[in-house]
């Protein structure tokens, strides 16, 4: 084997050594792509969970600070993930389709009618309807519905939606659903995507930290477990009739996470526990609905 500006005698046994490196990173780019869905899950997981360790620890006292910053940042380990694998399988391409979906907006007037209005119409009803809710209701005001546009604004960007939907989204439900078919593969992320939330429920923000136990955690989890899988069924319907839009998942997770903002503080009774499970009640009868009229199949048509 003749190695440019080398020495053209070189034993076999050293080219063959120059040829296995010169080879590596392509066979590493193969066993990626071979089992992308692994590696994909289990980097989405591993960046989150580590970068959420000292925002957990901080709350149960263990180490001093504010480490506030740091969840909301840890919210972007599936995005990060996905950004990280679909650069390394397809390279540049591959980013600019998937920034692509990002942006399209183009998904039809009845589509923007079910995520601005019907979704959240859902979250509010399947709150009211729960024991006490109504009993303080303080009324909604002009300003709260003015600032609702703003309260999604800001929270698609930094609580959770935009990072966690290029990689949920973008990344898995595209090669769950033709492996699996849409309603098992739909349920093989919705369980995940439950189980990537749990360092969560070691804090205040999904009703733990100190002073509260395993009583606490079989409460809340079970009802935050029931309301993930339910939205995962619907953002799969929705998914699939706005051909494969990143928007339109990145708006209709956020239907979730805004009004948290936006519904929680004219409703005195309604808490983050409380408003999940309302989420839970208005999503899961969605779901049950879309399961029914669609057969299972959730919009999808298999590429020929």
């Amino acid at each position: 084997m003749k190695i440019l500006g080398g020495d053209s005698t070189k034993t076999s046994g050293q080219s063959v050594a120059l040829d296995s490196v010169t080879v590596g990173p392509n066979r590493l780019r193969t066993i990626i792509r071979t089992h992308s869905l692994a590696f994909y899950f289990i980097l989405a997981f591993l960046i989150t969970w580590v970068v959420m360790i000292p925002y957990t620890l901080s709350v149960w006292g263990i180490i001093p600070g504010n480490w506030v910053i740091v969840e909301y940042l840890s919210s972007f380990g599936p995005t990060l993930a996905a950004i990280t694998l679909v650069g390394t399988i397809e390279g540049k391409p591959g980013l600019q389709g998937l920034w692509k979906r990002v942006r399209d907006w183009r998904i039809g007037w009845p589509w923007f009618l079910l995520i601005f209005v019907a979704m959240p119409f859902l979250v509010l009803v399947g709150s009211i309807v729960q024991p006490g809710a109504l009993a303080d209701f303080l009324g909604m005001s002009a300003q709260t519905v003015v600032q609702y546009p703003l309260y999604f604004l800001i929270v698609a960007v930094v609580g959770g939606p935009l990072g966690e939907e290029i990689g949920w989204r973008g990344f898995a439900l595209p090669r769950l659903q033709p492996r699996y078919g849409p309603l098992w593969g739909t349920l093989t992320l919705g369980v995940l995507w439950a189980c990537w939330h749990l360092e969560l429920f070691l804090t205040p923000i999904q009703g733990g930290g100190p002073g509260t136990g395993w009583s606490t955690f079989f409460t809340n989890f079970p009802i935050f477990f029931v309301f993930v899988v339910a939205l995962a069924i619907v953002m799969t319907w929705v998914f699939n009739h706005t051909r494969g839009s990143l928007f339109a998942s990145i708006c209709v997770h956020n239907d979730v996470d805004a009004p948290t903002y936006a519904l929680i503080p004219p409703f005195p009774a309604v808490g983050r526990t409380t408003l999940i499970l309302g989420a839970a009640i208005g999503y899961g009868a969605l779901a049950i609905l879309i399961l029914i009229r669609t057969y299972g199949r959730l919009g999808y048509q298999p590429s020929k």
